[in-house]
């Protein structure tokens, strides 16, 4: 039997196949501090999530609506 997908990976994936990417945003952790950007940009940047992995992932949004949050206390940087 395979995995069942998580919650944030059946996110990201309908995000990629289903829908306009460019509506959403991802913010990460980065050391101390919580980095804000677009999903497109992010996976770029992230090399399709093989030098950042998805555990780093604190919130997804869809234009200003939270898909996904993480609980975490990191300020968000500037």
């Amino acid at each position: 039997m395979g995995k069942k997908k998580g919650r944030l990976q059946e996110i990201l994936s309908k995000a990629l196949y289903h829908d306009d990417i460019l509506l959403y945003t991802v913010l990460y952790r980065d050391f101390e501090w919580i980095v804000q950007m677009s999903l497109k940009e992010f996976l770029c940047l992230s090399d399709n999530l093989q030098t950042i992995p998805i555990t780093r992932i604190v919130e997804v949004r869809r234009n200003d609506e939270i898909l996904y949050k993480k609980i975490s206390s990191l300020p968000v940087k500037p």
